[in-house]
């Protein structure tokens, strides 16, 4: 039996997180591929649609995907835009401890309370080019996200690094349930870590000059 096409269907995916930590930036990245250091946070919420290709499995979905607003003064309204929802992404800046902590003591418990039961939620550790102004390490993440069944991924928005991958882990597990399972056991015996700095050493001297500002 071939894989249904799924590009008639449209999902709801919604991005959260404390203001600042680079959420519109990330869906610029991905909806068309521009980046604007100098972006202004979202007043309210935004809204964005792409077809998202999901090669592994033939298919595509089409991604109504909304941008909310992390300060204070706009948290009733992103109650709002959990409904229906079939997708949640959760986004930290991995340069400042708070956002990671806010993620877990309020976005995440506000996901359990307001969202609808059948949803794939994921984390997004964004800013990863400014690794060495790091608070929160990739192990610390990555337990946490697989903690409360979650896909991780680590994203930079300058650098457009991570971003069509997540949302493509995303996609896969929402068509797939056990694509999380099958991908943990396909990077059994890696050391995730090591790698991941590897890849840094290459992008350090790009860094350099953005070390005193914060970016997306």
């Amino acid at each position: 039996m071939s894989t249904p096409q799924q590009s008639d269907i449209a999902k709801k995916i919604v991005l959260i997180g404390d203001s600042g930590v680079g959420k519109t930036c990330i869906i610029s990245r991905f909806v068309s591929g521009d980046y604007n250091k100098n972006m202004n946070s979202t007043d309210g919420a935004s809204y964005a649609t792409k077809k998202l290709v999901l090669p592994k499995l033939k298919t595509s979905i089409n991604l109504d995907i909304w941008d909310t607003a992390g300060q204070e003064r706009y948290k009733s309204l992103t109650k709002f835009f959990y409904k229906d929802a079939a997708m949640i992404i959760m986004v930290y800046d991995v340069t400042l401890k708070t956002s990671f902590d806010n993620l877990k003591e309020y976005w995440y418990r506000e996901v359990q309370e307001l969202s609808e039961k059948n949803f794939v939620l994921g984390i997004a550790g964004n800013k990863s080019d400014l690794y060495e102004r790091e608070q929160v390490s990739e192990k610390e993440a990555r337990e946490y996200a697989k903690s409360i069944n979650a896909v991780f991924g680590l994203t930079s928005a300058q650098n457009n690094t991570g971003i069509e991958q997540l949302f493509e882990d995303i996609g896969m597990k929402f068509l797939e349930p056990n694509f999380q399972e099958k991908m943990e056991e396909n990077n059994k015996g890696k050391n995730m870590e090591t790698s991941i700095k590897l890849n840094k050493k290459k992008i350090k001297k790009h860094d350099k000059e953005h070390k005193k500002k914060k970016f997306c």
